[in-house]
């Protein structure tokens, strides 16, 4: 028969064992380990900047707001084809709202203002990065029907930080009024006449090189303009200078 210590003894063994045994179970549990979120990383857009120096060379000719589109592949504008009503409208009025609307524009800007004769005015563009990137001018000769200058498509996706490239362009016609000159249809300070108007009445009707005013003063009595809004080409300079 136990004694009372050999008993406590007993109990105190087989409470241990039990303890130990109970251990030997947990550390067989699986570890359920917290999941680690992987916070994403965020790849900033490199952003390319062009600063665009536009000079009006003619004489006699206010140009309109100078306006600059920047694209991959199709050009807003292309010699020899029908002009876009965008096109239309800034070649006949010089209102720009439309032609920058343009719908594979990457980026479309304006200049503030429009420049007179022999000023110089200065416009800033921002695009991401492409690896095709170009860019294409337009701005209206404002004492004529529908005569505009500009450059059709500009290859701007080689040039680094502080490089420039410098063109001069000509004038065309947009092939959307015929050149009457007349004082209802010109709309600049010479005439203040309607401007832009829906209905196409040049035959031609696509963009060609402009052949220049006829004026009062060279056979054409009708004619609200002078020689002095005639021009030659060159009729404005434009310098793009990568800036960031």
């Amino acid at each position: 028969m136990l004694s009372a210590n050999n008993l406590k003894k007993s109990l105190l063994v087989l409470a241990l064992a039990t303890t130990l045994a109970a251990c030997s179970d947990n550390d067989n549990d699986p570890v359920v380990e917290e999941p680690v979120v992987v916070e994403p990383i965020v790849v900033e857009p490199v952003i390319n900047e062009f600063t665009i120096t536009f000079s009006n060379l003619t004489a006699g000719q206010p140009l309109s707001p100078l306006s600059v589109i920047a694209f991959e592949d199709e050009a807003p504008w292309t010699f020899g084809t029908t002009a876009s009503v965008g096109l239309e409208m800034l070649a006949e009025s010089g209102a720009n709202e439309e032609y920058l609307s343009y719908e594979s524009a990457l980026a479309a800007v304006s200049a503030e203002g429009g420049i007179g004769p022999g000023e110089t005015t200065t416009v800033i563009i921002s695009v991401e990065d492409q690896e095709t990137l170009n860019l294409s001018f337009a701005a209206m000769l404002g004492n004529t029907n529908d005569t505009f200058t500009g450059l059709s498509l500009v290859d701007v996706s080689s040039l680094e930080v502080g490089d420039s490239l410098m063109s001069t362009t000509v004038a065309y016609d947009a092939g959307t009024e015929a050149n009457t000159e007349t004082a209802e249809t010109v709309p600049g300070p010479a005439a203040s006449g309607e401007g832009f108007n829906e209905i196409r009445d040049d035959t031609a009707d696509i963009i060609t090189m402009h052949p220049g005013i006829v004026s009062n003063q060279d056979g054409l009595s009708t004619s609200a303009l002078g020689v002095e809004h005639k021009f030659d080409n060159p009729v404005s300079k434009i310098v793009i200078t990568r800036t960031q």
